[in-house]
């Protein structure tokens, strides 16, 4: 099986890859789009994308790319995110003059950055995992990046501090994509999802709040509720549901029904075990 993820090896979504695909062959992919295109056109059988960071709210690129793409959620993991300063033998935290890393890790190992290395230059990369590869083939001296231990491993790095993040209920979400609705299997899977996106109808008083209790008639648990803009269309909205169920149990096929009277579309992305942690 060949899984994409975004970023280089070492990445947090290879790691998250590997543990929703034990045995598989990943693929990277510079991009968040060309992990769905990959994906949509058959060049993987799977892929894996973060969708939200506790610390950093939603991944909103991916909301939107998976109501432009034909595939489907059929599994999550919530994955512990360990940040390490990670440089090139020889190095010392004394010497260290500029540190790169994606600028999600950046911010959250701000306490560190400014405490341990206040006088270095923060750069950001596109990725956790291309900023220690940038920093093994041809950094300056000085450079240490911010990336995983797993990525210390592959480019031949030393870890100069360890557990950097200022908070360390430190969380990312990750999704497992397919084309088809295959849901992963989950021992550890603490009941089942369904991930909906819909767009309300015009003029329609009350619309957000008719929409929600379709749900909450049929005591139908809804755990995120997420708002994007209707491209070319202003001040109009699409809703993401992440709501508790299968679309195969009948309260839920029922409230769906439901809200397809209420709504001007309805698409389900995807019903799947809710992810255990890891890490």
């Amino acid at each position: 099986m060949r899984v994409a993820f975004q970023g280089e090896i070492g990445a947090y979504s290879e790691e998250a890859a590997l543990a929703l695909f034990t045995g598989a062959t990943v693929v990277p992919y510079p991009s968040f789009e060309g992990v769905f295109e990959a994906l949509e056109g058959g060049a993987v059988d799977r892929a894996v994308v973060p969708i939200e960071n506790s610390l950093h709210g939603s991944v909103h690129t991916n909301y939107d790319l998976l109501r432009e793409h034909d595939v489907r959620i059929t599994g999550e993991l919530q994955l512990r995110i360990r940040h390490h300063l990670l440089a090139r033998r020889g190095t010392t935290i004394d010497t260290v003059r500029r540190v790169l890393s994606h600028p999600q890790a950046l911010g959250q190992c701000r306490d560190f950055l400014r405490s341990r290395v206040p006088d270095a230059d923060v750069v950001p990369a596109y990725d956790t995992a291309g900023a220690a590869k940038q920093l093994a083939e041809g950094g300056q001296p000085g450079d240490a990046a911010i990336a995983s231990r797993r990525a210390a491993l592959e480019y031949g790095l030393v870890i100069l501090a360890e557990g950097i993040e200022s908070n360390h209920r430190n969380y990312t979400r990750f999704l497992a994509l397919s084309r088809e609705a295959e849901p992963i299997a989950d021992p550890g899977a603490l009941g089942w999802k369904t991930s909906v996106v819909y767009a309300p109808k015009e003029n329609l008083p009350g619309a957000l709040f008719k929409s929600l209790a379709v749900f909450a008639l049929r005591d139908i648990d809804l755990f995120k509720i997420e708002s994007r803009p209707l491209v070319g269309s202003v001040g109009k909205y699409l809703f993401y549901l992440d709501l508790a169920g299968s679309e195969r149990d009948e309260p839920v096929r029922l409230a769906l029904d439901h809200l397809r009277e209420l709504a001007a579309s309805v698409r389900v992305l995807g019903s799947y075990p809710r992810g255990s942690t890891v890490g």
